[in-house]
């Protein structure tokens, strides 16, 4: 009798990541890990629109009230690698489970928070949760699909939920705290995080990959994870103090000195948190910088133009939120496009053609002025930069995954999380610097504060516009014959 004949019926039923396409609960395991995942982006600019509230009532400092942005930031990007690589040394289930608990924690702390303390407090310990949760989660997934065809659709699907998660935030953000309260932009992570809890470890078997790596570098992470707080920390203070000013050079240049020790530890390292070969896939590096610079600008855009809506045209929150739902609707037709389309046309070209249309979008949203509607004005813009990210998101999250083994695939899922985070920290702190010392500048000569902060925001749109299209010109050159991964 054979070993499966002898097991019993239960275990013999129980699916498990090795049964590739055989497995029967593959898609409700995505459906599952995708809705977590919209949460955990979801929280990246859920607390936008609700700032002022929240600054009120718990009694922040103008420059305290950042750090509920930049704690979650900060905490996700800088631990992503590290959670990646412990996803696939001690099980890619067994972590996501572990981040899923730690980002409830943390969800539920901000929503009860009593001082600005607890609030910020609970927003680093829900980016701790995410750097575990995330790249897991997409490692399961990439393990879940063997099938070449599946497994584009099913990473289609993931960056698709991923850029709405990212648009929603705004609008559910509007909707809470003008129809609620604020701390339920945080409550409601809750019951998501309980069903994932509930439901991953009945339709999700046995998930490590084979052939993962033994060892972690964690001397390489928590300097890495220093350097990079420090360098986005020190870029986050320009816009109240000078270039050269302490503030700003302190901080960066510590961050500089401690990103370069940690890569001194990697090159001596025999095990890495990202191994050179990574970078060596044309393809791969390629889609790393498109997936750096359209963060940089999809975050600033998004927070600029909040501001613009709310400072210079006087909407209210409420208004605000709901003046993302095209983006989001835009999101969706260009994540259909690109699914579509991806099978024939390969990743690589769909890349370039998407960057190349969120320049238009920018280009378009450069526009504004202090007499522009909302329909003539911002919409336009604003669908043409929806659809074209709607069809990057899911190229590129093919495209990163090209010629990666399966022992790697939560270390690539969250190399691809950092490069997105990482450029929007860094692409929000240079293009809102930027919009502010334009608007001064402007103010200065004589300008209506409306009219100066109008400029700024147009230029820094300007600004994105010129580095995506450079990106995106690039892109088309070189994968323009590159098959789908």
């Amino acid at each position: 009798m054979s070993d499966a004949q002898q097991m019993p019926a239960t275990q013999q039923a129980r699916p498990t990541l090795t049964d590739g396409a055989r497995n029967p609960l593959r898609w409700r395991a995505l459906t599952v890990l995708g809705l977590f995942q919209f949460i955990l982006v979801l929280d990246l600019t859920v607390v936008n629109v609700a700032l002022p509230r929240i600054h009120d009532e718990l009694g922040f400092t103008d420059a305290g009230l950042a750090w509920v942005v930049n704690a979650y930031v900060l905490t996700a990007a800088g631990l992503l690698l590290l959670g990646g690589r412990l996803a696939d040394i001690l099980g890619q289930r067994r972590i996501f489970l572990l981040g899923v608990i730690v980002f409830a924690v943390g969800s539920l702390a901000c929503g009860a928070a009593l001082s600005p303390g607890m609030l910020v407090g609970g927003r680093f310990v829900q980016g701790l949760g995410e750097a575990l949760a995330a790249p897991a989660a997409l490692g399961l997934i990439v393990l879940l699909f063997q099938d070449p065809r599946e497994r584009m659709k099913a990473l289609g699907i993931w960056g698709g939920l991923s850029g709405l998660g990212g648009v929603s935030g705004s609008v559910i953000s509007g909707l809470l705290t003008d129809l609620a309260d604020w701390r339920f932009i945080f409550l409601v992570n809750l019951p998501i995080a309980l069903v994932a809890i509930v439901l991953v470890p009945f339709i999700v078997g046995k998930s490590r990959a084979a052939g993962a790596a033994q060892g972690v570098n964690f001397t390489g992470a928590v300097l890495g994870t220093l350097g990079l707080i420090g360098i986005v920390f020190g870029l986050l203070q320009i816009p109240a103090s000078s270039w050269g000013s302490p503030q700003v050079l302190g901080p960066l240049l510590a961050g500089v000195a401690l990103v370069g020790a940690m890569l001194l530890v990697e090159s001596r390292s025999s095990q890495p948190l990202i191994p050179v070969r990574f970078f060596a896939d044309r393809v791969r590096a390629i889609t790393y910088a498109a997936i750096v610079v359209n963060s940089a600008v999809f975050f600033s855009y998004v927070f600029l133009l909040t501001l613009f809506e709310q400072q210079v045209l006087g909407f209210t929150p409420l208004q605000g939120g709901l003046s993302y739902l095209p983006l989001g609707l835009g999101i969706g037709a260009g994540l259909a496009i690109s699914t579509a389309l991806m099978p024939r046309a390969g990743s690589g070209p769909l890349l370039g053609l998407g960057l190349l249309g969120v320049a238009a979008g920018l280009l378009l949203s450069s526009g504004i002025d202090v007499g522009s509607s909302y329909a003539a004005g911002i919409l336009p813009g604003m669908i043409v930069l929806g659809v074209s990210s709607g069809v990057l998101m899911p190229a590129a999250a093919n495209a990163a995954f090209h010629g990666i083994a399966d022992g790697d695939a939560s270390l690539a899922s969250a190399v691809q999380n950092v490069m997105a985070q990482v450029g929007g920290a860094l692409g929000l702190a240079a293009l809102v610097a930027l919009s502010i010392g334009h608007a001064r500048t402007l103010e200065s000569a004589g300008a209506a504060a409306p009219v100066a902060l109008t400029g700024g925001y147009a230029l820094a749109f300007q600004v994105g516009a010129a580095l995506v299209a450079v990106l995106g010109l690039v892109s088309v050159a070189v994968l323009r014959r590159r098959p789908a991964s």
